[in-house]
């Protein structure tokens, strides 16, 4: 990804199903758990860098203790600061002469020693970045099954239904945000089915203290999330620790949003990528589990553990934009799929070329397309070996030993032409200066591309915004004087703005919405923009449930390629000497590569959830009118 775009957010969760003298014994460190949720986060560190959180619950403390305990951090390591942090005391006891090695004493005086923990990667996708925004987030009570804690990677696009409900519901929630009216939601449902229990022991005529014991014993957490969750509209993989010692992960019926889990008679584990587990737990791929969509696992206090259905799954649409960009490509499937993007392109490109290797050079933009760079590059060779077999055949035996060995010897070239300086950071305030800045992010490999000759193929995972490649990328490529320079899409045109937890809201940041606008004032078909715009107003007060996706008509009249030749156009630096193409995925290649995952929305506006619908039709009556705003 050329483009920064932000990312969606992480979770890890972790439950300790032993006491700690266990681990102090087994492991050398009752730190076991806390060591395990810092891997967790550094492993995720790549889904959010604009804050971090982590809560500690401990189940069994006396009443004057504090037995929930959290951290939050927005600076720039937030990961390092929260741990620093949370470490601190620790070392205050070592200077003081405390035996901090001994479990109990951890248990009784430290605050994140613990039986479950909760970490969160925060990528924020409106909004400024302070720490009233950073998960996790706690509704508290003096009861400890009251308590409550969440973090989550989720959007809902119905903020504003919810919101309607808990005022109508008596409440005065403290902020107009999905984040608030989620644990506010799951809040009043959490206060009820405690309420329900209280009268319920209290006829049986047990004491106050028995109660809250049997409470905390029975406490209906599915039941909880099945009220909670039933109208929420958008993706959603959430985390929950309840103050008494149950936790809970609930993901959306839709499977927008990824969550995987490992448990064994030591440890429950839940994050937001499953090759994160493997590698901090050291488990094989098979050991670790997908929450299904519509799915709860839950863990309740005595360590049961158990997966739930909590709203019926609707067709699985997982995020495929999650599996080309987002996710660890260390994780297996994904890292096939990015491959079979790659190899299925290369069809594409060889036409882009006119099947003239001799003059083409084949490189990626790092670092998420290099693994779809080695598909396409497969596919480039696939090719070879029918042409190798044709020229065999073609010469009919009259081939010389020196022929037959240019034939099989002969490969495509293949380059690392883009070098990313990571260190370089867009520090200067004014623009001029950024933008120069911005120029030099990429270095390139000098004198592998013949001057006017050759041409570069270069492929990168996705192609959003196209700033980069315009302000940055293709500036510098043009240094090295080739003849064509193909810029390859893995994805396909990225059409359309999220709105389940990545920042794309606003429709006119897209290189491809720009370049369909553009054509419809080219071609004389400028009233489209004012008819779509009409028909998005008119349903601006229809439930969601109704509204149309009216967005659609502004591409109806273009072929994929029209819309790519003037991405290319608009693309095109204005002192760039060598030609420009782009050449971006199909919609069908993208589902045979991702075939159980198919989320499109980016790509074709089919929105899995009502919401989805609203969200991009007020995102384009924000484009018309000229506002900067969010779209849900």
């Amino acid at each position: 990804m050329s483009d920064q775009i932000q990312h969606e957010c992480g979770i890890a969760l972790i439950r300790l199903l032993k006491p700690l003298s266990y681990y102090q014994e087994k492991y050398g460190t009752w730190k076991y758990g806390l060591n395990k949720l810092y891997l967790l986060m550094e492993k995720q560190h790549n889904r959010g860098q604009d804050g971090a959180g982590a809560v500690c619950v401990k189940n069994s403390l006396q009443p004057g203790s504090a037995y929930i305990s959290r951290y939050r951090s927005v600076k720039e390591n937030p990961i390092k600061d929260i741990f620093d942090q949370i470490n601190e005391p620790l070392q205050k006891a070592i200077w003081q002469g405390e035996k901090i090695d001994n479990p109990e004493w951890a248990y009784q005086k430290f605050s994140f020693a613990g039986e479950l923990y909760l970490g969160h990667l925060r990528y924020g996708t409106f909004g400024k970045n302070s720490i009233d925004f950073v998960h996790p987030v706690m509704r508290q009570n003096n009861w400890k099954s009251r308590n409550l804690v969440l973090a989550g990677n989720f959007n809902l696009t119905n903020t504003d239904e919810l919101f309607k409900v808990l005022v109508d519901l008596g409440q005065h929630p403290k902020a107009y945000t999905d984040t608030v009216t989620a644990l506010e939601k799951v809040g009043h449902f959490l206060d009820e089915e405690n309420q329900l229990l209280f009268r319920r022991y209290k006829n049986e005529g047990l004491s106050n203290i028995k109660i809250s014991d049997k409470i905390e014993e029975n406490l209906d957490i599915q039941n909880i999330l099945e009220r909670a969750t039933k109208d929420w509209d958008g993706g959603y993989a959430i985390a929950g620790l309840i103050g008494h010692g149950d936790a809970f992960v609930v993901r959306d019926p839709w499977g927008i949003r990824p969550a995987f889990y490992y448990y064994d008679d030591e440890i429950a584990v839940v994050a937001s990528e499953r090759p994160v587990i493997q590698t901090v737990m050291n488990v094989q791929v098979g050991k670790v589990q997908e929450i299904n969509p519509g799915e709860a696992l839950i863990i309740k206090k005595d360590g049961r553990i158990s997966k739930e259905l909590i709203r019926v799954p609707y067709k699985r649409t997982s995020c495929s934009f999650e599996r080309i960009y987002f996710s660890r490509g260390s994780d297996r499937d994904i890292y096939k799929e990015r491959k079979e993007l790659g190899r299925l392109i290369s069809a594409e490109i060889l036409k882009a070329i006119d099947y003239d290797f001799e003059n083409t050079v084949f490189s990626y933009i790092p670092n998420t397309a290099e693994t779809a760079f080695y598909g396409m590059i497969e596919g480039v060779r696939d090719y070879l070996v029918d042409w190798k077999i044709k020229e065999i055949r073609k010469k009919n035996g009259s081939l010389t030993d020196e022929d037959i060995k240019r034939i099989i010897s002969f490969e495509p070239r293949i380059e690392k032409i883009a070098i990313k300086d990571v260190k370089l950071r867009t520090f200067i305030a004014d623009d001029a200066s950024r933008d120069d800045l911005v120029a030099h992010v990429y270095d390139v490999t000098y004198g592998i591309i013949r001057n006017h000759i050759d041409t570069l193929v270069i492929i990168d995972d996705s192609i959003v915004r196209g700033t980069t490649l315009k302000n940055s990328i293709l500036r510098i490529l043009d240094r090295l004087h080739p003849r064509k320079i193909i810029v390859v899409s893995s994805a396909p045109q990225i059409r359309y703005p999220d709105c389940y937890g990545i920042d794309m809201a606003r429709i006119d940041k897209f290189i491809a919405f720009n370049a369909a606008i553009e054509l419809l004032k080219e071609t004389g078909n400028q009233h489209v923009i004012d008819k779509v715009y009409k028909k998005c107003k008119q349903q601006e007060n229809l439930p969601k449930e109704e509204i149309v996706n009216y967005v659609q008509e502004i591409y109806a009249g273009f072929t994929a390629q029209q819309v790519s030749d003037k991405i290319a156009e608009l693309l095109k630096p204005e002192d760039c000497n060598a030609e420009i193409q782009i050449v971006y995925q199909s919609i069908d290649n993208l589902h045979k590569a991702c075939p159980n995952d198919l989320g499109d929305w980016y790509f074709t506006g089919n929105y899995p959830t009502p919401g989805g619908n609203r969200v991009v039709n007020s995102a384009f009556i924000n484009y018309v009118e000229g506002r900067d705003q969010r779209a849900y």
